[in-house]
């Protein structure tokens, strides 16, 4: 087996499941204006939009996980990948929000495209490429998030919005038809485990450093998720008018993947050296920073460069928290793991557009950034105590020993 193929092959699947997911995703409101909601119910409708395929998603992740141990990673790629194609396709022949519901509906059931591509990799890798992969992995579904929006803003912009779902289907049809013609699964990973998946919930759960970590991972993706449908409407109100909003809300968007696709390998190489706490410490607080500043931006270019600034920040907290999950599982059981991390992601971003919608509507788009802001520094804080507190525990035990 290639580990190697295997990689370069899924990092470029993976790229083409985020261009597609990101080509109309961060369009949702104003494809729901399109459709007939009115101004003053789109925030609550796009909470509501965006949070539903989440929560699906989060619910049947460790289904779909323990089916990638049992039955092989490879089989959940492709039956996610082509599932993803024909939803995507019925996005462009919604009519009303409740049609727009049940396709986000049935877009979180086939989720896990991306989770079975990183169990896979995490399973074929050798354990000193750990980090560098993941972090290869993280940087081109950021890659993705960047040619998604710009490829979806500027076919919106040009055709309107349904076209963007129809080349949306295609692409992840396209990126799944290339997985199954070059990946090749390690035949050690599937499990032979005759526990019920309640089981594999209790034996996670007991075990601490991962249910840390999946709090982690859900509190991070809820704070990017608080603003992800907002930004859009944000840049309506910084350029003060809404022609050619769908582009350069766009390329705004693209602002942070192109920077965390600049530094993701990085920050993978940085934790192998150093240690992925450090690597969450740093990442935690330097987007903490660069979020909080964009509370006090005032045009369209501020905001621009601090969502770059941010961008390079936030996307090492990945690389870092998947290779400590990979590191709390056996080979055989990453599928589970990689569902657990995906069920803790997709409730984050459940909860954040919910929590978004609410605060935004409540007390408006800016103050949203000083509530984020805060909660990353606080993440921050949180891991530099829980690097101090292990730190000591090894030093009594080292002096213990002595």
């Amino acid at each position: 087996m290639n580990w190697r193929r295997n990689l370069w092959t899924l990092a470029f699947a993976v790229m083409l499941s985020g261009s597609s997911y990101t080509m109309v995703i961060p369009f949702l409101p104003l494809y729901l204006l399109d459709i007939g909601v009115s101004p003053e119910s789109v925030n609550m409708w796009s909470g509501l939009i965006f949070s539903v395929t989440f929560f699906v998603a989060a619910v049947m992740a460790p289904y779909w996980g323990r089916c990638a141990d049992k039955s092989g990673r490879r089989r959940m790629i492709m039956r996610a990948g082509f599932s993803l194609s024909v939803v995507y396709l019925l996005g462009a022949f919604v009519r009303n929000p409740v049609d727009l519901l049940v396709v986000r509906i049935l877009q979180g059931v086939a989720n896990g495209f991306v989770p079975a591509s990183m169990a896979i990799v995490a399973a074929s890798t050798p354990e000193d490429k750990m980090g560098f992969s993941l972090g290869i992995m993280q940087t081109t579904l950021l890659i993705g998030g960047i040619l998604g929006p710009v490829l979806g803003g500027t076919l919106s912009h040009l055709f309107g919005m349904r076209l963007s779902f129809v080349i949306a289907s295609i692409i992840i049809f396209l990126g799944t038809l290339m997985v199954g013609y070059l990946v090749t699964e390690p035949e050690s990973c599937q499990s032979q485990s005759e526990g019920s998946m309640l089981d594999d919930l209790r034996v996670a759960f007991s075990n601490r450093k991962l249910v840390a970590i999946l709090l982690l991972l859900f509190s991070v993706q809820a704070v990017s998720m608080i603003l992800q449908p907002l930004i859009t409407l944000y840049v309506v109100q910084l350029q003060g008018h809404t022609d050619g909003v769908v582009l350069t809300a766009g390329l705004v968007y693209s602002l942070a993947g192109v920077a965390g696709a600049f530094s993701a390998p990085l920050w993978g190489r940085m934790g192998q050296r150093a240690g992925f706490l450090k690597v969450l410490m740093i990442a935690f607080f330097g987007a903490g920073i660069f979020n909080l500043g964009q509370f006090f931006a005032d045009n369209i270019y501020q905001f621009s460069l601090l969502q770059f600034l941010y961008g390079l920040f936030i996307v090492g907290v990945y690389p870092a928290i998947n290779t400590i999950a990979v590191s709390c599982s056996d080979a055989n059981s990453q599928g589970r793991i990689f569902g657990l991390t995906t069920t803790a992601n997709q409730l984050g971003s459940m909860v954040g557009p919910l929590i978004g919608g609410v605060i935004s509507s409540w007390i408006g788009i800016k103050p949203v950034f000083f509530f984020t802001g805060g909660v990353l520094l606080a993440l921050g804080g949180t891991v530099l105590l829980a690097g101090l507190v292990m730190a000591v525990a090894r030093h009594k035990e080292q002096h213990s020993q002595c």
